[in-house]
C-alpha cells in the first residue's frame, strides 16, 4: 500500500467516509448495482475525494484488492474444494448425523457452534466458515427451518475465535504492541469469548432464525457433470441409474458407494488444525530458544503449517480418502473439485473489492483522523481503546487491521499510564478485539462472505450478521470492562 500524506483535515475526512458508505449502500440496495462494481466505483470516488495523488490512485486500489485476495482467495478456493468433497462423498452428512446423535436434534445449532469453536482455535474465519458450510447446509436441510438458526452460531464462533484468541494474528499483534502477556490474553480470550459467543452468537442465532426465514442455498449441491456410465439405458424400459432388467425383474446392479466413516471425516477436519498447530508450536519454541529457528525441522514445520499449505495438503488427502474408496476415477474427482470453484468466484471478487474499499480508507488517512478526535476526550484507557478500535473498524472494515492499528495508537497511552497490571493489559487487548468486531458492514470482507454464501441480500445481512457482530464485540468489551474493575 503506498504511503499517502493526508491532504484534508479530520472533519472533511470523516464526512467523506460517511458519504462513501452511504453512497455504496444506495448503489447496492436501491439501484441494485452489482456489489463488485459498486465497491470498485465507490473506492475510486473515495480516493479522488480524499485527494490521494492521481498517480497513486490505481496503485492504492490494486494494492487493497490484491492484499485482500492474497489472504482470502487461496483459503476460500481450497476450503470450497474441501467442502465440496465432503458434501459429494456424504462426509458432511456423516458428521452431521453424529453431532445430532450426540447432542440431539433440538441442540443441533449448539452442536455445530461448539464444533466451530474447537476448529476455530487455529483456523482463520474465512477458511473455517467455508469448510463448515456443507455441514451447516446438510443439517439445515435435514431439520428444516431458517439457515440462520444453524449458520449464525457457526459464523459467530469463528468470528469470536478469530478476534479474541491467539494464535490469530489480530490479538497476537495487539498483545505485542500493548506489551500484554500472550498467555493471559489467551486465557481471558477464552474466558470472555465463550460466554460472549453463547449470548451473542448462539442465542441470537436462534432468535434470528425464528425472525428471518433464509432458505438453504444450492451453492454446494452435488452438481458435478454426469458421465455416460451414470445415465440410464433408454432401451430398457423402467431402468434407472444402477438398475437393470433381468428376466423381467429389476435388480440392483450398482448402489451408491458407502459414505466415509466418521473417523475419516473428523481426521480430515483435524488435519489442517494439526498442521497449523505444528507451525505455531515450532514457532513458539524457536522464539523461546528451545529450538534453532534456522533448523530444517522448524522451517519445514512452519511451511507445511502455513494455513494455505495446510489446506492444500488437506484437499489432496481428501481427494484420495474420499475419492479412491468410492471407485471414482481421477477425472471424476477432478470434476468434483472443479465444480466447487465456479460458485465462489463471485464471492472472491466481491471480497477483494471490499478490501479495495478498506485500503482506500486506510491510505486516505481516515483511520488516523478518527483516532486523533479522541485524543483530548480523556476516557479511561480500556474505554478509549474500545472506542478507537470501533472507529477504525467502521472506517476500514478489517478486524485484524483495526486490532493492530488501535493497539499501535493506544500503546503510548498505555505506556504513560501508571498502575496498569498484566491483567489490565490483557483486558485492554480484549477490549480492542471487541471494538474490532462490532459493526461489520460493506467494507468488511466477512460481511460479503456471509452475505453471498448464505444468499442473503445486503439489507438482511445488515439486520443479522452486522447485529450479531455488534453484539459479540459489545458483550466482549463489557465483560472485559467489568473484570478490569475487580481484578
Amino acid at each position: 500500500m503506498p504511503e499517502v500524506e493526508p491532504a484534508l483535515g479530520a472533519g472533511p475526512l470523516l464526512l467523506i467516509a460517511a458519504a462513501a458508505v452511504a453512497v455504496l449502500l444506495f448503489l447496492i440496495m436501491k439501484l441494485k448495482l452489482h456489489a463488485f462494481l459498486a465497491l470498485v466505483l465507490v473506492s475510486l470516488l473515495t480516493a479522488l475525494a480524499t485527494r490521494i495523488p492521481l498517480e497513486d490512485v490505481v496503485t492504492t486500489l490494486t494494492s487493497g484488492f490484491g492484499s485482500t485476495l492474497a489472504g482470502v482467495a487461496l483459503l476460500v478456493g481450497l476450503g470450497a474444494m474441501l467442502g465440496r468433497l465432503l458434501e459429494h462423498s456424504g462426509g458432511a452428512q456423516v458428521l452431521a448425523d453424529s453431532l445430532i446423535g450426540r447432542f440431539g436434534e433440538q441442540r443441533a445449532p449448539l452442536a455445530l457452534g461448539v464444533a466451530a469453536l474447537l476448529f476455530g482455535f487455529p483456523i482463520f474465519f474465512d477458511a473455517g466458515l467455508v469448510v463448515f458450510l456443507p455441514i451447516v447446509f446438510t443439517v439445515a436441510r435435514r431439520l428444516g427451518g431458517s439457515l440462520l438458526t444453524y449458520g449464525l452460531p457457526v459464523a459467530g464462533a469463528f468470528a469470536v475465535m478469530h478476534a479474541f484468541v491467539p494464535p490469530h494474528p489480530g490479538p497476537v499483534a495487539a498483545a505485542e504492541l500493548i506489551g500484554a502477556d500472550i498467555g493471559l490474553v489467551l486465557v481471558f480470550g477464552l474466558l470472555i469469548g465463550l460466554p460472549t459467543w453463547y449470548l451473542g452468537g448462539y442465542l441470537f442465532g436462534l432468535w434470528a432464525g425464528r425472525r428471518y426465514d433464509v432458505p438453504v442455498p444450492h451453492l454446494l449441491d452435488d452438481d458435478a457433470p454426469r458421465t455416460a456410465d451414470d445415465e440410464p439405458d433408454p432401451s430398457v424400459e423402467g431402468t434407472s441409474p444402477g438398475i437393470a432388467s433381468a428376466g423381467g425383474r429389476r435388480t440392483e446392479t450398482a448402489t451408491r458407494p458407502a459414505p466415509p466413516r466418521f473417523g475419516a471425516v473428523v481426521g480430515l477436519l483435524l488435519l489442517p488444525l494439526v498442521l497449523i498447530f505444528l507451525n505455531t508450536g515450532l514457532s513458539t519454541l524457536a522464539t523461546a530458544g528451545a529450538l534453532d529457528e534456522s533448523s530444517v525441522v522448524v522451517r519445514t514445520g512452519q511451511l507445511v503449517g502455513a494455513t494455505p499449505v495446510a489446506l492444500l495438503i488437506t484437499v489432496l488427502v481428501a481427494m484420495v480418502v474420499l475419492g479412491v474408496p468410492r471407485g471414482e476415477s481421477g477425472a471424476q474427482v477432478e470434476s468434483i473439485v472443479n465444480s466447487a470453484l465456479g460458485p465462489v468466484c463471485a464471492i472472491i471478487l466481491i471480497t477483494g473489492a471490499g478490501g479495495m474499499f478498506g485500503g482506500v480508507l486506510r491510505a486516505s488517512g481516515i483511520g488516523t483522523a478518527l483516532a486523533d478526535v479522541l485524543g483530548d476526550i480523556g476516557l479511561p484507557v480500556i474505554v478509549a481503546a474500545f472506542v478507537v478500535s470501533v472507529l477504525l473498524r467502521v472506517a476500514q472494515g478489517s478486524a485484524t487491521v483495526a486490532l493492530t492499528t488501535a493497539a499501535g495508537l493506544m500503546a503510548p497511552v498505555v505506556e504513560a499510564t501508571e498502575g496498569l497490571s498484566s491483567v489490565d493489559l490483557a483486558l485492554i487487548v480484549i477490549a480492542i478485539a471487541g471494538g474490532a468486531t462490532v459493526l461489520s458492514h460493506v467494507n468488511d470482507s466477512g460481511f460479503w462472505l456471509v452475505s453471498r454464501f448464505f444468499r442473503m441480500d445486503e439489507k438482511t445481512t445488515l439486520k443479522t450478521w452486522t447485529v450479531m457482530e455488534t453484539l459479540l464485540g459489545t458483550l466482549g468489551f463489557l465483560i472485559a470492562l467489568v473484570l478490569s474493575l475487580f481484578l
